[in-house]
């Protein structure tokens, strides 16, 4: 709208594919990555076609714009390996709460593939029982629910910090709350940023020096050991809550396992 000078509505009925295509000329030219320029355009796009249902345009004026390629197949999250992996759950004393309290989040994470924000957004109702199975009941983007089986290792690691935390009956409480020395939490949840904290402090602990590594990164980490176990790529699609399977192909690292590649079939 600051770009094609709108400022009233009726002003959408005169943008043209002219004006989309100048558009994404001075994306261009501010240097955005291709894949911020598509989804600007794919934005803009979905924009207009809720106009078009709405009749209150005629047509819409992004058809027919090309967007940038993809640059790779290759998303840029890494997936660390199964012995890092257990090495993180290993990582925190499990004699404290705080130690009880991060094998619990890293469990979590690491066996449902869970984003950082779902995690935090987890409250004690949110544990519940479907189907005689005990599931995580996921609040994941655009306000959309999902319910993950609890994996019995996560489950065992969460029980044990409830039982230390003391907040296990409290059916309204966040599942996973801060820990200081002046307070339990007091009823808040931790936060992105300290979950973020938490897993880097381990992470350099155990020596993981891994470019973009992050709570995505165990996310991805999740999804590839999942489709390395023969999980369908469908069902994997709906457990990490995307809306589009080629999303989550992107997070599929099986064909970047070291361990596969020819230079240890080589022998001399």
């Amino acid at each position: 709208m600051q770009y094609a000078g709108i400022t009233d509505p009726l002003a959408f009925r005169s943008v043209t594919r002219a004006h989309v295509l100048a558009w994404r000329r001075d994306l261009e030219l501010r240097a955005l990555a291709g894949a911020t320029i598509r989804r600007k355009l794919a934005a803009l796009s979905s924009l207009f076609e809720s106009l078009c249902e709405a009749n209150a345009i005629q047509g819409n004026p992004v058809d027919g714009v090309k967007r940038p390629k993809n640059e790779s197949t290759e998303g840029k999250t890494p997936a660390i390996a199964d012995h890092q992996a257990r090495a993180l759950l290993a990582a925190p004393d499990a004699s404290t709460l705080r130690g009880m309290r991060d094998r619990a989040i890293l469990a979590t994470l690491l066996y449902h593939g869970l984003r950082r924000a779902e995690l935090c957004a987890l409250h004690l109702v949110d544990l519940q029982e479907r189907r005689g199975v005990r599931s995580l009941r996921v609040h994941g983007k655009g306000g959309k629910i999902r319910y993950v089986p609890l994996h019995p290792a996560a489950a065992g690691t969460i029980a044990l910090y409830l039982e230390a935390a003391g907040h296990g009956t409290e059916k309204a409480a966040p599942l996973f709350q801060p820990i200081s020395n002046n307070t339990r939490g007091a009823g808040r949840a931790i936060t992105p940023g300290g979950v973020y904290q938490m897993l880097t402090k381990y992470a350099a602990g155990v020596g993981i020096e891994v470019d973009g590594f992050g709570p995505h990164a165990l996310r991805a980490t999740a999804a590839t050991n999942a489709l390395e176990h023969n999980a369908d790529i469908a069902k994997v699609q709906q457990w990490l809550g995307h809306a589009n399977i080629s999303t989550t192909r992107v997070y599929d690292r099986r064909d970047l396992r070291a361990e596969d590649s020819p230079t240890f079939k080589v022998a001399y």
